[in-house]
């Protein structure tokens, strides 16, 4: 299927590792210039000569702190002519009600919360202008299945869930889309280091780590390829009448609770 997306833009934030780099790499195979924004430059730019090295298109890089939100309408400013923004960028610490202190808390909020919420506000400024564009947020099942011992993140993601919605019910109104995508555990270098550390403890080998997987859809989690596809797809005009939605990619594990 021709997602016609050939020669567009992208921006996404947290794109040098794990389901960011997997959607840098799907939107580059269908023709994308690539725009990758992280804290590493390191990994930036082992990101960048990955792509490259795959697919013959513009790959630029941005290390920043998102954050920060006069670094993310800086970066934004810089790559206002994107016509896709990927948010992406965050990882919210687990802890419960008293475990996640208010420093903590705050911390985590203002990269995954505020983080997209300013790249978002920043973006739909141009988009408008332009009445075309898309943003994807990329939130998480703890939106859907409220946990205790990750207070803050169920509670971010379930308001980046509205978030999307209500931004993307009006956002039509000027040809712009806004959707999202709640993808499981996911199979990413920073899963399979915490569970390599579980199967340390509990067996005394980190290479059993899969055995912990066992419980969940298909015996497996989620590749980050299967959420980049899904990212390609809503932000492509395959997905033209889809705004103010989330997309749940979980093997049915929301249904279960």
């Amino acid at each position: 299927m021709d997602m016609k997306l050939g020669g567009k833009t992208v921006l996404i934030t947290g794109g040098s590792k794990g389901i960011g780099f997997a959607c840098a790499m799907g939107f580059a195979a269908e023709g994308c210039s690539v725009h990758l924004a992280s804290r590493s430059k390191e990994t930036l730019e082992k990101a960048r000569e990955t792509i490259r090295a795959r697919h013959n298109v513009p790959v630029e890089i941005h290390p920043a702190d998102f954050s920060k939100g006069d670094t993310v309408r800086a970066v934004v400013e810089a790559v206002g002519h994107a016509d896709i923004l990927v948010n992406n960028a965050g990882a919210i610490p687990r802890g419960d009600i008293f475990g996640m202190t208010e420093p903590k808390w705050r911390e985590a909020w203002e990269l995954k919360m505020f983080g997209y919420v300013n790249a978002t506000r920043a973006m739909l400024e141009k988009m408008y202008a332009r009445k075309k564009g898309v943003v994807v947020n990329i939130i998480g099942l703890a939106g859907e299945n409220h946990n205790y011992d990750y207070v803050a993140g169920t509670t971010a993601n379930a308001g980046l869930m509205a978030f999307t919605r209500a931004v993307g019910s009006k956002s039509v109104d000027h040809g712009v889309r806004v959707v999202a995508i709640n993808p499981p555990g996911t199979r990413t270098d920073r899963m399979t280091t915490l569970l390599r550390s579980q199967a340390q403890q509990q067996w005394g080998d980190p290479e059993r780590w899969p055995e912990l997987t066992k419980h969940m859809p298909f015996g497996r989690p989620a590749e980050p390829d299967e959420v980049a596809d899904l990212t390609v797809f809503l932000a492509s005009d395959r997905a033209s009448y889809i705004s103010g939605v989330v997309m749940t990619l979980d093997g049915g594990q929301a249904a279960r609770h």
